[in-house]
């Protein structure tokens, strides 16, 4: 079937007029050709569409069925170029990010909200992932960017771009109650009592990993890793269960639980980072949308 917008748009102006005079006069067409549009527009879908005489024209049952489909295509198809000219422009389309649970309690829910508000006709689709998972994601094409824990595996330097978005110094978070928190000011993790350490395994994120192990040393202490959980909420309930201490970038302290307290520390602590990876080959306007969107910060 070779059914043509043109023929339709001739269909509906003729079921709106009951008249192929004044139908052509809108078209601005002669009558024989509308009348040979409108028969080849019945011949093509194998029913008569209008009943004719001299007095009048009226729509058939099937020219009834047929009207309000005809109507349907052709504003879905008036749609069609400034739906093309939004996607190209990043201004609509589907954008799938992923991130880290760190980046959930600090830079993802102010960078979504001014997202939404800028490109409010983009669906978002939403995954939380390690970052490691995220960089063979990135790698597959199943997502579009995703906010990690640097750095990322060597394998994929070539393929990924990365963005730094924020750094945020670690704090402690402990059982609620421990004698060194009273006061409510910065501690010393020398002060602290040998509870075990509650972290999360190094393969999801070895820099920040070796990073909080390496604030122990310092302090003269070997911690014992009690318990180790992929997602900060996890750490943080089994800190509230007493299952140990642990250290965690700042902006987790925006999760309140029940039976935790969050101090700052005064020995040394290197630097937290979160940023944006993407593949460098993905020339997606919605995403260029995105990147820009966080660059102007």
């Amino acid at each position: 079937m070779n059914l043509e917008l043109r023929q339709l748009r001739h269909f509906v102006t003729v079921a709106e007029e009951l008249h192929f005079g004044r139908a052509a006069e809108r078209l601005h067409m002669t009558q024989p050709p509308l009348s040979q549009s409108i028969a080849g527009l019945e011949e093509l879908l194998g029913a008569p569409l209008f009943l004719r005489n001299r007095r009048q024209v009226a729509l058939t049952a099937a020219g009834s069925a047929l009207l309000p489909e005809a109507r349907r295509i052709l504003e879905d198809a008036g749609a069609l170029p400034a739906l093309v000219r939004r996607v190209a422009a990043g201004e609509a389309g589907r954008l799938t990010l992923a991130f880290v649970s760190t980046a959930d309690y600090s830079v993802l829910p102010a960078i979504l909200q001014r997202y939404r508000a800028a490109f409010p006709d983009v669906g978002l689709v939403l995954r939380e992932a390690t970052s490691d998972v995220q960089a063979e994601e990135l790698l597959s094409g199943r997502i579009d960017a995703g906010f990690v824990i640097p750095p990322l595996p060597s394998h994929t330097d070539a393929a990924l771009a990365y963005m730094k978005v924020l750094e945020e110094p670690l704090i402690l978070c402990a059982p609620a109650g421990l004698d060194v928190l009273r006061g409510g000011g910065p501690v010393r993790l020398r002060d602290l009592p040998p509870l075990p350490l509650v972290i999360f395994p190094r393969t999801a994120a070895p820099a920040l990993h070796d990073a909080i192990l390496s604030c122990f040393r310092a302090a003269g202490i070997t911690p014992v890793i009690g318990q180790e959980a992929l997602q900060m909420q996890t750490i943080v309930s089994l800190v509230s269960g007493g299952m140990g201490l642990a250290l965690v970038p700042q902006s987790v302290s925006n999760l309140m639980r029940a039976g935790v307290e969050y101090r700052a520390l005064l020995d040394p602590t290197p630097l937290a980072e979160t940023g944006l990876a993407w593949r460098r080959d993905h020339d997606s306007p919605v995403l260029r949308g995105f990147l820009e969107l966080l660059e102007k910060d």
